[in-house]
């Protein structure tokens, strides 16, 4: 059985200086580098948003809408974003300081420009999978910690996909390795996460 560490879209666009920055969102790369040294892990794997220039979640793709107003996309609720981790760019690559070379795997996401996808396991209509529960279970992982940004979007979706889809495997969100964008609905988001049998831990667990 196999540890893994999934570090959840640690990108320029979502770090200061990003299209779509999280506050603080690049004080997390320090210690995700920290606990792929020093965790113990047996599998390191990374989500990165990988969007075509024409992403329907996008405020740009839709006139008259503004980034961060409700409206739609195929029928459903849709938060609209700024334009963000386009395909190829600056903007969606790994964080600089990220050691990315002790990434085993990374999983893109967010291909389909009709569909958001915040989770790392399936697109937000929660029909099309991204692949990587069969991974993960490919690779006998049992236990999966998590940790990433932003923590009431793509971080919680993640987590609580991956007590849904892993069945049997102990998922656990590393607190401090992550950053939100609002404090209401981070707050949320862990209450969520926690309901659905997600142990919240930080990092003093994992590396002391």
């Amino acid at each position: 059985m196999a540890r893994a560490l999934l570090l959840i879209d640690i990108q320029n666009g979502f770090c200061p200086g990003g299209n779509l920055p999280v506050p603080e969102g690049d004080a997390v790369v320090p210690l995700a580098n920290a606990l792929m040294e020093s965790g113990g892990y047996d599998l390191i794997v990374a989500s990165q948003d990988w969007h075509p220039a024409n992403h329907g979640s996008f405020a740009s793709q839709h006139p008259g809408r503004q980034p961060f107003e409700m409206g739609e996309l195929s029928g459903k609720p849709q938060m609209m974003w700024p334009d963000h981790c386009i395909e190829g760019t600056a903007d969606a690559a790994f964080h600089g300081d990220l050691e990315t070379g002790k990434i085993d795997f990374v999983q893109q996401k967010g291909l389909n420009p009709t569909v958001d996808s915040y989770s790392a396991f399936r697109d937000n209509d929660r029909s099309a999978l991204t692949g990587l529960d069969s991974y993960l279970k490919q690779h006998n992982v049992s236990e999966l910690d998590i940790m990433g940004l932003a923590t009431d979007y793509c971080v919680k979706f993640s987590a609580l996909d991956a007590m849904d889809m892993l069945p049997g495997v102990k998922v656990r969100l590393i607190m401090d390795g992550c950053r939100g964008i609002d404090p209401l609905t981070v707050d949320a988001a862990l209450a969520e996460m926690r309901a659905a049998g997600v142990d919240l831990i930080t990092s003093r667990s994992v590396i002391g």
